[in-house]
């Protein structure tokens, strides 16, 4: 059997609102067969000093630049959340592609998130490995 490649992965999120979310997808994608990755996003219970914005851009940069997709759970907080449309800004300039992923029950998704995704996709493990696999640098 062929080495499977081991996917760089950041996965855009705000700590209040949808940690629930973050930690269901993790657990989504540990649990995908014959799929390797490394997260590279702050997890809860290490998070970055956010008290100075210049150390956040700084920190958000290290953690984007290197990755081979961004993953965007897309629920309607991101045209709120300066720190997501950041994080979207940044994979842009390094021409990161980005993958949305619709929430649960979502009947609108930011046209933010519509317009920059390189793929949207429903919550399942297999459409969002599918458009790692597929749209991944």
């Amino acid at each position: 059997m062929p080495r499977l490649k081991t996917y760089d992965l950041f996965i855009s999120h705000a700590w209040r609102d949808d940690d629930d979310d973050y930690n269901r997808l993790v657990n989504l994608l540990l649990a995908a067969p014959l799929f390797k990755w490394r997260n590279y996003s702050v997890p809860q219970h290490h998070p970055l000093d956010a008290s100075s914005a210049p150390f956040l851009r700084q920190a958000l940069d290290r953690q984007i630049r290197p990755v081979n997709a961004v993953l965007i759970t897309s629920g309607m907080y991101v045209n709120y959340r300066d720190w997501i449309q950041y994080e979207m800004k940044l994979a842009q300039h390094y021409n990161k592609p980005m993958i949305g992923i619709r929430p649960w029950g979502a009947e609108r998704i930011p046209v933010a998130v519509q317009q920059s995704a390189a793929a949207m996709v429903g919550w399942n493990t297999s459409s969002i490995v599918r458009a790692v696999r597929n749209y991944a640098i």
